[in-house]
């Protein structure tokens, strides 16, 4: 069973990697085939900031935010009583939608730095 379960996730990544890499050669071939010049995907000018950049940066701030978040539901468990099936969960899954909405300005900051 774990090994379904590790096939799938690979699967799953593949696919969405194969479609990114697919959709991104549809549309540069069907600019190309309208007349725009192949210098606008390689040019000097452009400022964005690049993928796997953003991808570290949201992974390191959601995975610091699980980890302050099972501290904290740690600390609410032992020292202030509130029960384990609430104080978990919920610290967890709040402190991680921080980590990503503070991915999400990061990289917007560098994008508009860049």
């Amino acid at each position: 069973m774990e090994v379904l379960i590790v096939g799938i996730i690979f699967g799953v990544i593949f696919g969405i990697i194969y479609l990114f890499v697919s959709a991104r050669n549809r549309e540069r071939l069907a600019l190309i085939e309208k007349g725009a010049d192949a210098s606008i995907f390689y040019g000097k000018d452009r400022k964005i900031t690049p993928v796997w950049k953003v991808i570290v940066i949201n992974l390191a701030l959601l995975s610091m935010g699980i980890g302050l978040g099972i501290f904290i539901a740690g600390i609410l468990d032992y020292s202030l009583g509130v029960e384990e099936e609430v104080a978990y969960p919920g610290t967890i899954f709040f402190m991680a939608g921080l980590g990503l909405f503070a991915g999400y300005y990061f990289t917007k900051k560098l994008n508009h730095d860049a």
